[in-house]
């Protein structure tokens, strides 16, 4: 949101970047290049290390880059820049995937939509103070402070975080005895990790599991409506509806005050109707995940038609992103639900595939916005609007919403008609029947 709003700015001091859209599309869309490379290898690392060594040390890492952002754009332009936001991509890979593991050895399954509203919620505190407090800066100084004060405030995060917190309950030196006990009785992934050691991921299942290739689809339309949202919104209202750089921040930030909000009321809203038997965890996420892409899609539709009615525009746009809350609820925590104990790996599949969205979405608004006229941005709506609504089809159909079976095989067994051989042992396994074989012997 920071880099969007900067490349509003056609004056930045006495230095003037003038990149052309196509330019501003890659460079917005550079993050997402490294972004997807890290998912899955840092969610199998904070499976196996746990998360918050995974999540802190990479967060720290795009920090450390958003601080010398200033020095690399005025010395190496628009390619530096590029450059430097690839390399802020792969260290911010492996913070959802981290904070799933995470949340997997926290979460009782009555409690992960609020929890993951909650969690995954504090995201739109960022967009918030990103687009205000950007937007602030740079109509009353200098651009550059914008990126030293969020890559400072990032670096302090990780501070506190090295303190105080802990991968898994267990670890944790600060809670009480009883709240161990609940937690490791009532969490699926504690159960399993009493052993001390994961077993190899099932690769061979993970692949053929609609579900979880549902999830995948269901990933790829979220992340295409909601980077177009955050990436291309700043835009929109500066080009189309003619707001200057100041209330463009301002402005910006509404949606997300909108969406924080609505996710805590979808996340216990949700929790609620799963604990008095109103639904079922998997129509609760089929439910919310549809809330989540079909009524923003036709939100920012609706906006696109508005005209230069900015109240009206603007009212639609906060009225997308709130009920783009309801995604916490919805297909987010899904991975928790069906595969506990691998939620780390999954989610890096899953958020690692769909943050292609991320490359391809800015870049194609940039093609078929040259001008960045109102009829060339109500295209490129439509096209949000139909991957929303097809990708959550597909979803729907395939989505569950228990633990699939090889998730922990060992303990479920295999199911009826699996053609496929037996998944992966863990060595210490092998070990035990190799042993037991001998004594027979």
């Amino acid at each position: 949101m920071t880099l969007a709003n900067f490349l509003l700015r056609a004056d930045g001091g006495e230095e003037k970047f003038d990149w052309s859209e196509a330019t501003q599309g890659l460079l917005l869309s550079s993050f997402y290049y490294g972004y997807v490379l890290t998912h899955l290898p840092g969610g199998m690392f904070a499976e196996r290390l746990g998360g918050k060594w995974v999540l802190g040390l990479g967060l720290l890492s795009t920090a450390i880059c958003t601080l010398i952002t200033p020095f690399a754009v005025k010395t190496g332009g628009a390619t530096a820049l590029f450059i430097l936001r690839v390399i802020e991509g792969l260290g911010e890979g492996p913070t959802m995937p981290g904070l799933m593991a995470m949340v997997s050895k926290w979460s009782p399954k009555e409690e992960r939509a609020k929890m993951g509203a909650i969690i995954f919620g504090g995201a739109q505190i960022g967009n918030i103070g990103g687009s205000y407090f950007s937007g602030l800066i740079m109509h009353e100084g200098s651009w550059e402070n914008v990126f030293y004060l969020f890559g400072a405030i990032g670096v302090a995060w990780f501070v506190i975080w090295s303190f105080l917190c802990y991968s898994t309950p267990n670890t944790h030196p600060f809670i009480s005895d009883a709240e161990k006990k609940f937690l490791n009785e009532n969490v699926a992934a504690l159960k399993h990790s009493k052993d001390q050691q994961l077993d190899p991921v099932p690769w061979k299942a993970l692949i053929r599991s609609w579900p979880l290739l549902s999830l995948i689809i269901a990933a790829i339309g979220h992340d295409w409506g909601y980077f177009t949202m955050i990436t291309d919104l700043p835009k929109y209202m500066t080009d189309v509806l003619k707001f200057n750089i100041k209330a463009t921040g301002t402005l910006s930030a509404a949606p997300y005050v909108a969406m924080w909000i609505s996710s805590f009321f979808f996340g216990i809203l949700c929790d609620f109707c799963i604990k008095k038997g109103y639904h079922n965890i998997m129509n609760a996420r089929k439910i919310y995940t549809t809330i989540a892409a079909t009524g923003p899609g036709i939100c920012i539709i609706l906006a696109s038609y508005s005209g230069c009615d900015t109240t009206l525009a603007v009212f639609w746009f906060i009225a997308a992103m709130t009920l783009m809350g309801a995604y916490y609820s919805g297909m987010k925590v899904n991975a928790l639900d069906i595969t506990p104990n691998y939620a780390g790996t999954t989610t890096g599949l899953v958020n690692g595939i769909a943050a292609i969205s991320g490359i391809i979405s800015p870049y194609l608004i940039g093609l078929l916005t040259p001008q960045s006229t109102l009829k060339q941005w109500r295209v490129a709506f439509w096209v949000c609007l139909g991957i929303l609504v097809v990708t959550n089809v597909i979803y729907i159909i395939f989505a569950k919403g228990e633990q699939l079976w090889w998730d922990d095989v060992r303990t479920m067994g295999y199911p009826k008609g699996w053609k496929h051989g037996p998944l992966p042992k863990r060595k210490a396994d092998v070990e035990k029947e190799t042993s037991k074989d001998e004594v027979k012997q």
